[in-house]
């Protein structure tokens, strides 16, 4: 975890503070994170938090729909992953807006992984 001074936050290409930035990466969830991914150009915080938040909440969503399908084991299983995405989703926006590169278990090193290829 790399803590960014909250002081004097860095702006954007948007204009932004890096922490709000990286917060909204994480409000509409996997949406926001690819708008976040395309729109910003220069911030490594900002673009990892885009693409820790599309990578989390994208693969969330996928498993709600799958889990959809199996009836009564997979509304329960589709309960606990909501769960498990609305505490991803307060913790992501959390450590975003306190400036902290925080990774997500497993989801994080995807994250790092994947936003050095593109």
């Amino acid at each position: 975890m790399e803590d960014l001074p909250t002081e004097n936050p860095k702006k954007t290409t948007l204009g932004m503070d890096e922490n709000v930035e990286g917060l909204l990466a994480y409000v509409l969830g996997w949406l926001t994170g690819i708008i976040f991914l395309i729109l910003e150009k220069d911030s490594y915080f900002v673009r990892f938090h885009a693409m820790q938040s599309t990578i989390t909440f994208l693969g969330l969503t996928i498993l709600e729909i799958i889990l959809g399908f199996i009836p009564i084991i997979g509304a329960l299983l589709g309960a606990l992953l909501w769960i498990l995405g609305l505490i991803l989703w307060v913790l992501g926006m959390l450590k975003a807006y306190n400036g902290e590169l925080y990774k997500f278990p497993i989801v994080g090193d995807l994250a790092e992984q994947w936003l050095e290829k593109v």
